[in-house]
């Protein structure tokens, strides 16, 4: 309690009576407002960025002294060689956190300078690997159990690779093989695995009851233990929940040019492959709408080759 109201009081020195916040607190209050601090891997998501962004630019520095290009030369610095999809995501975070400053808050804030402008993101419709591919990762005995798991289930489940991670152990229903999750949105929705991840989730879990169900590797700092959520840290071991940058560079380390992203894809392509119907599949993806759905679930190359099988004269087939 005592932590929590000199945090408090810290945010509101660093804010100041003229209504000219730090960054640091800035990006706290933000971090603050309901919309973001009501869904746990939203929070999460927008904390990753804007922490990075502070430290680049100063977090003790009055928002209202930074100039636009100071932004977009941060976020070049952080992310000017990911990939498109990747500068566009976090540079859309750094813009709603300056337009929030400046529209809710009446703050004197810079803008994502027109410099900084969104990349195109190219339509990749080799985005699904095959189900051996998949099978053969997950089955190699130099993987850790681990990234086994997180493996399986993001593939199994057909989910977002945020709310699999933001999982607890408390959310899981291990005889029906579902688990409760918060979605984009906000919205909660059940996701579902099969019987490769339901074997391996009690050796995971391995006796523990409650907490983060994937941890990282080692316990956290002291200053890294004080600036995290407790609800990120394992009552039993003390270990952080593992990130979702950690848990990308993980599968990077283990099959290069493969995305967290595709094993969703992936899941939902097989599935459509296999005459699931779209209801279905929106229902276990958690898609909204079914041109959502038409925009992952597209036959793969073995089903355009069974179709075209379809074309040949009868006399030849087989």
């Amino acid at each position: 309690m005592a932590a929590t109201v000199t945090k408090l009081a810290a945010r509101r020195r660093a804010t100041g009576a003229a209504g000219k916040p730090s960054v640091r607190a800035a990006i706290d209050a933000f971090l603050d407002s309901p919309k973001i601090a009501g869904n746990p891997h939203t929070l999460r998501a927008y904390t990753n960025v804007l922490d990075r962004v502070a430290d680049r630019l100063d977090p003790d520095r009055a928002l209202a002294d930074l100039a636009d290009a100071e932004i977009g030369d941060a976020l070049t610095a952080l992310w000017g060689e990911a990939k498109p999809a990747t500068w566009n995501r976090n540079r859309a975070a750094v813009g709603s956190w300056l337009a929030w400053c400046a529209d809710k808050q009446h703050w004197t804030a810079p803008v994502v300078p027109s410099s900084a402008e969104r990349l195109r993101e190219t339509n990749d419709d080799t985005k699904a690997v095959s189900r051996s591919r998949i099978d053969r990762l997950c089955r190699r005995r130099d993987v850790p159990l681990r990234e086994k798991t997180l493996w399986r289930m993001l593939y199994e489940s057909a989910s977002r690779a945020s709310a699999v991670l933001a999982l607890n152990i408390e959310d899981l229903d291990l005889l029906n093989k579902q688990a409760r999750v918060v979605v984009k949105g906000g919205d909660t929705m059940w996701i579902t695995w099969g019987t490769d991840t339901a074997h391996l989730l009690p050796r995971l879990i391995a006796g523990r009851e409650r907490g983060p169900l994937f941890l990282s590797e080692h316990r956290p700092g002291p200053h890294r233990r004080a600036t995290t959520d407790p609800r990120d840290i394992c009552p039993e071991t003390g270990r952080a929940r593992l990130g979702y940058d950690r848990a990308r560079i993980l599968l990077g380390q283990h099959a290069d040019g493969l995305r967290l992203h595709q094993l969703r894809h992936s899941s939902a392509t097989h599935l459509g492959d296999a005459n699931t119907s779209a209801n279905v599949i929106m229902a276990k993806t958690g898609h909204k709408s079914l041109r959502s759905v038409q925009r992952y679930v597209k036959p793969g190359l073995a089903a355009v080759h069974q179709a075209t099988e379809a074309l040949s004269s009868p006399r030849r087939r087989g």
